[in-house]
């Protein structure tokens, strides 16, 4: 089974996000996370590609021991930004030999600070031509359809927004008729914003699954460095439950009490799974799976 399959399935699926570890301490503390998550069952795990290829050989070794030692199926992030339609197709044709089949397509953001930066003059634009070479690239070697899939990004947060919503929804649907069979989104906080993107996304013709993203918060530190990096404002609700707790313990099963909530909304009002995001630690995402229900 392909992803896209797993999340047309009946149950709800758990999967979470990696990183590639940037050095040889993170990459033992990976291995640990990695074991631990394992534990849950999950039925797959993103593997995010750093900008310009950056991470190109370590996503590849995050892939393969996945699939060899947890046998988690991998889902593997690419992006189009400051790398050619070689070297895209090169990173595509590595992660098949991999036995990759599920690939998670992004633009990925510009290098940060860099005012003046333009797109490699051979490469890709955005994330919906992404996914047509990810589909070339894959039946150019002989892999029939249904033996792959393709996910994409959504954004509740945005489309809460009136000024994104009929942008946002041209966008994926631009990537659906790409070829894209899946998407999953950015972190959001309330159930509400994906239901309304998902209902939008169905009436303007979207079929293709929308699987929620969600991190559980444990600090306001925490709290505020994520909305700097996302650009999502965390509720004010959220904050204040956090903030009203004495002691770090106390404010980080706020936290997960708050994610585990979220996620058993969505999952009642249809999400076909949770994928949490983890930032390579283990100990929030398992007890938030567990809180939710949906660990093994």
């Amino acid at each position: 089974m392909t992803i896209r399959d797993l999340l047309r399935a009946p149950a709800p699926t758990l999967s979470f996000e990696l990183f590639p570890p940037r050095d040889d301490h993170a990459q033992e503390a990976l291995w640990e996370t990695m074991a631990r998550l394992a534990e849950a069952r999950p039925d797959f795990a993103s593997i995010t590609y750093g900008a310009s290829g950056t991470t190109r050989r370590s996503s590849r070794e995050v892939v393969r021991r996945l699939a060899d030692a947890h046998t988690i199926r991998p889902l593997a992030h690419l992006t189009c930004v400051d790398q050619s339609r070689d070297e895209i197709t090169a990173v595509i044709e590595e992660f098949l030999a991999e036995g990759v089949r599920d690939f998670l397509a992004l633009r990925g953001d510009p290098p940060v600070g860099q005012p003046d930066w333009r797109p490699h003059p051979d490469g890709l634009l955005y994330a919906h031509q992404l996914v047509a070479h990810i589909r070339h690239v894959v039946g150019a070697r002989g892999i029939a359809e249904g033996e792959y899939s393709i996910g994409v990004a959504a954004f509740p947060a945005a489309h809460a927004e009136e000024r994104w919503r009929q942008q946002g929804l041209d966008v994926l649907l631009a990537k659906q008729d790409a070829g894209a069979e899946f998407a999953v989104t950015q972190v959001f906080y309330e159930a509400a914003h994906w239901e309304v993107l998902a209902a939008d996304a169905l009436a303007a013709g979207i079929t293709i699954p929308i699987l929620p993203g969600i991190i559980p918060l444990l600090s306001t530190g925490r709290a505020a460095r994520l909305e700097q990096l996302t650009g999502v404002s965390v509720p004010e609700s959220v904050l204040r439950a956090l903030a009203a707790e004495d002691d770090a313990g106390a404010a980080r099963a706020a936290g997960i009490t708050h994610a585990a909530a979220l996620a058993r909304d969505l999952v009642s009002a249809g999400a076909p799974g949770i994928h949490v995001y983890t930032f390579n630690r283990h100990e929030a995402a398992l007890d938030l799976a567990a809180a939710a229900g949906l660990a093994r």
